[in-house]
């Protein structure tokens, strides 16, 4: 889980991981942290309507972010949301087996003011590591980072509402440090 960006995160490679993400947790998330999934929803489609950029075909990306023009196409936005769901329920049945202990750990380190986000994506990563470890060698290794990735987001945001727009932060920011290929191929893959 190397931290360097070598991939080079544009910003429509950031709206498609926020989305992904965003999506994930609609399509799982209990309803402990509902509200301050809707907040995010609409901080993000704030966010992203400040770009007002279209894309050259023109399509806008409006579904789950309340509307905002943004880069990604209506195609992709689907494919997005299909894979969310997906991976959603892959980790529905992977969440089961991750011990209380670890997210109470991880959500005690978003809690802790003095870290830095780059103190939290190490935290974040260690986590990752342990609960890799479990897993078995001949399972596709970047399909599970990805959804344990994006299952410890919501299960500190299950342990925890209020930290839900900072691990959100620090999950998309990952993502895109340590599976952004990963994750464009998927999309692709979806669309063809």
């Amino acid at each position: 889980m190397d931290s360097k960006v070598s991939n080079g995160a544009g910003p429509q490679d950031e709206r498609i991981t926020s989305l992904l993400v965003f999506s994930f947790l609609q399509s799982c998330s209990p309803s402990s942290f509902r509200r301050e999934l809707e907040a995010l929803g609409h901080q993000l489609s704030t966010c992203t309507a400040l770009d007002d950029e279209l894309q050259t075909d023109g399509s806008q990306w409006s579904h789950p972010l309340g509307g905002a023009a943004d880069t990604v196409s209506a195609s992709q936005e689907e494919a997005i949301w299909d894979i969310a769901r997906q991976l959603a329920q892959i980790g529905d049945t992977m969440g089961r087996s991750i011990h209380p202990g670890l997210i109470h750990g991880l959500a005690a380190q978003f809690t802790n003011g003095s870290l830095s986000e780059e103190d939290r994506r190490r935290g974040f990563a260690t986590t990752l590591g342990q609960l890799l470890q479990a897993c078995p060698a001949d399972v596709d290794q970047e399909k599970t980072l990805l959804v344990l990735t994006m299952l410890l987001a919501k299960e500190v945001a299950s342990h925890t509402p209020a930290l839900l727009q900072d691990v959100f932060r620090t999950t998309v920011n990952f993502i895109n440090q340590n599976l952004l290929t990963y994750v464009r191929n998927l999309v692709q893959n979806e669309l063809d």
